[in-house]
């Protein structure tokens, strides 16, 4: 397959992107064997609604996104050329196999073990940062920005960068876990540090884990210059209720209200 014609970069929006994780679509249909519901068909109204990018996390079991819907994503997206495809893993597992043969806009690298129930942790340096380089420079060959899914750490920022990576994802179920608990104002300094040391080092940010309508613009206000938030289990718990199209207006309504000038 052709590589995908890459998007201009989030910047365009004013304001942080987002991109929808359809993991839980996927895992939904695949109760059944009747195709439904339809991951192109929820990947398509969310474009719609004005979604400005699309997140899959097919993993070796193929509990929920599989192969075939990766490559259907990526033709579909052919006629969606500003809109970002994410596709997130382990490079050491099967991660790699869709990046060479999909080529997609980024690809998020994420320590999980086979068989994971969800990930729950980011990346360690300096252990992990020699096995990381070569997937790093191969995937960039390739013409994929590569973010690593980090914990809110700042000091391990530099070391990143100094892998190649383009972006870092922050790993927030601490903060939304705090948030719910009451506790934010605890938690977001460790993710406001360690945003400032990645750009500090050059790197993007992105952020994601458990975000969600009652989090997401508390994040937003205190952490700086996040690009994307991937969100996919809360997201498709709201379109339950509200429809993809409905959900996606609300994010973006969570997202606007971050950059909006506060009443004093």
């Amino acid at each position: 397959m052709n590589p995908l014609v890459a998007p201009e970069p989030s910047a365009r929006h004013g304001v942080t992107a987002l991109s929808v994780n359809l993991n839980k679509v996927a895992l939904l249909r695949n109760t059944r064997h009747l195709g439904i519901p339809s991951v192109t068909r929820a990947a398509t109204l969310v474009l719609e609604a004005g979604a400005q990018g699309l997140t899959v996390h097919p993993r070796p079991d193929g509990r929920h996104i599989r192969a075939h819907d990766v490559h259907e994503l990526a033709e579909l997206l052919q006629d969606w050329p500003h809109v970002e495809f994410n596709i997130e893993g382990n490079p050491f597992h099967n991660l790699m196999d869709f990046v060479r043969a999909v080529r997609p806009h980024q690809c998020t690298f994420v320590p999980d073990d086979v068989g994971q129930f969800t990930s729950d942790h980011g990346w360690s340096f300096p252990q992990d940062a020699e096995r990381l380089k070569p997937l790093i420079a191969e995937a960039q060959a390739l013409g994929v920005r590569v973010s690593l899914f980090m914990d809110p750490v700042p000091e391990a920022m530099a070391a990143a960068a100094a892998c190649g990576a383009d972006r870092i994802e922050l790993y927030t179920e601490g903060y939304a876990r705090a948030h719910l608990n009451g506790q934010a104002a605890q938690a977001l300094p460790a993710y406001v540090a360690a945003a400032e040391a990645a750009m500090a080092s050059g790197l993007g940010v992105n952020a994601g884990h458990d975000l969600n309508r009652d989090n997401l613009t508390d994040f937003l206000r205190a952490v700086p210059g996040v690009q994307e938030v991937s969100i996919g289990h809360a997201f498709i718990a709201d379109a339950l209720e509200l429809g993809y199209a409905g959900t996606v207006r609300d994010y973006l309504r969570c997202i606007q209200r971050a950059y909006a000038p506060q009443a004093r």
